[in-house]
C-alpha cells in the first residue's frame, strides 16, 4: 500500500485545517502531495468501494508525531464522513489520553512526554460511511522500563506522580506508603 513518511515540525501548521481536508477528499492517490489525508482518503474509498475492512499503520520513533497523525487521520474520517457535526469522535477516542500518559509516557533522551504504549485503534462505520463508534486498545511496550531506566531517561510518570503526592491524605488509603 502506500507509505507516507511524516516529520513531527514541533510547531502548529495549516495544513490539516478543513479546508486541506475538503481538498484531498475525493482525490487519487497521486494526484495530491503526500499527506495524512492522502493515506485517510485511500483507506476511506477503499472501504466504501471494497466493502472491506482497511488498516492504517502508523509507525516512527519516539516523537515522530503518531499520536498526532492518528488524531488528523479520525479528524479526515469524521468530516468527509458527515459525523463531525454529529459528534466530535477524534475527542472521545482520545479522552483516557492523559490518564493513560501518566501511567505509559515517561522521559526518554529524544522526547520528555514519549508514549511508551502501543495503540490499536478500530473504528466502526455505519452503511453510509458515518462513524458510529471506535475502541482504543493499548498495550505496555516497555515493561523493562519499570525497573530500569537508561541515562538520562526517567521512569513512567506515574511514578514520579505519586511521590510527589505522598504527603497527601488520600495517599494513605492506596496502601502504597511501603
Amino acid at each position: 500500500g502506500v507509505v507516507l513518511v511524516a516529520i513531527n515540525p514541533y510547531e502548529h501548521l495549516p495544513i490539516y485545517e478543513q479546508d486541506v481536508i475538503y481538498a484531498y477528499s475525493g482525490q487519487n492517490t497521486g494526484d495530491m502531495d503526500p499527506h495524512i489525508f492522502a493515506v485517510a482518503e485511500e483507506a476511506y474509498k477503499q472501504m466504501a468501494r471494497d466493502e472491506k475492512n482497511q488498516s492504517i499503520i502508523v509507525s516512527g520513533e519516539s516523537g515522530a508525531g503518531k499520536t498526532v497523525s492518528a488524531k488528523y487521520a479520525m479528524r479526515f474520517f469524521t468530516t468527509v464522513g458527515g459525523s463531525a457535526s454529529e459528534t466530535n469522535i477524534e475527542a472521545k477516542v482520545l479522552a483516557s489520553s492523559p490518564i493513560m500518559e501518566a501511567i505509559g509516557n515517561a522521559k526518554t533522551t529524544r522526547n520528555d512526554n514519549s508514549s511508551r504504549f502501543g495503540k490499536y485503534i478500530q473504528i466502526g462505520f455505519d452503511k453510509r460511511y458515518h462513524i458510529i463508534g471506535a475502541n482504543m486498545r493499548t498495550y505496555l511496550l516497555e515493561k523493562s522500563r519499570v525497573v530500569f531506566q537508561a541515562e538520562d531517561e526517567r521512569n513512567y510518570h506515574i511514578f514520579y506522580q505519586l511521590c510527589a503526592s505522598s504527603s497527601l491524605p488520600e495517599f494513605k488509603d492506596l496502601g502504597l506508603s511501603k
